[in-house]
């Protein structure tokens, strides 16, 4: 892992252990079934402009794949490669949800209204 990568995890309140990211205190059952348990982290927290498709590979037929995502994406993972997505393409994901909550939102205020 990267000093970089290294303080971010530090800041972001998650450890590497034996490659998969763990938060602290938090239920972590699903990462014991990853993919990417016992791969080099730094695989999955490329320098900026490296490829990131070894790392989604890996992520491919994960079984946990989702649990990761949805893990990145509630706890605004800001680095590396989580369920087989970058943070662009995560960034994409909360973007359209908080679109969809948006809408969702304004049809029940619409019709209590």
């Amino acid at each position: 892992m990267t000093e970089t990568a290294s303080r971010s995890t530090a800041a972001a309140g998650f450890t590497i252990t034996d490659g998969v990211p763990v938060e602290l205190g938090e239920d972590k059952s699903w990462q014991d079934l990853a993919n990417c348990l016992g791969v080099d982290p730094d695989l999955f927290f490329p320098e900026r402009g490296a490829s990131t498709r070894e790392a989604k590979e890996v992520c491919r037929g994960c079984v946990v794949r989702d649990d990761c995502l949805e893990y990145a994406l509630a706890n605004g993972e800001k680095f590396g490669i989580w369920g087989g997505m970058s943070e662009r393409e995560r960034r994409r994901i909360r973007r359209q949800r908080a679109l969809a909550r948006a809408a969702a939102t304004s049809e029940r205020t619409t019709a209590t209204a």
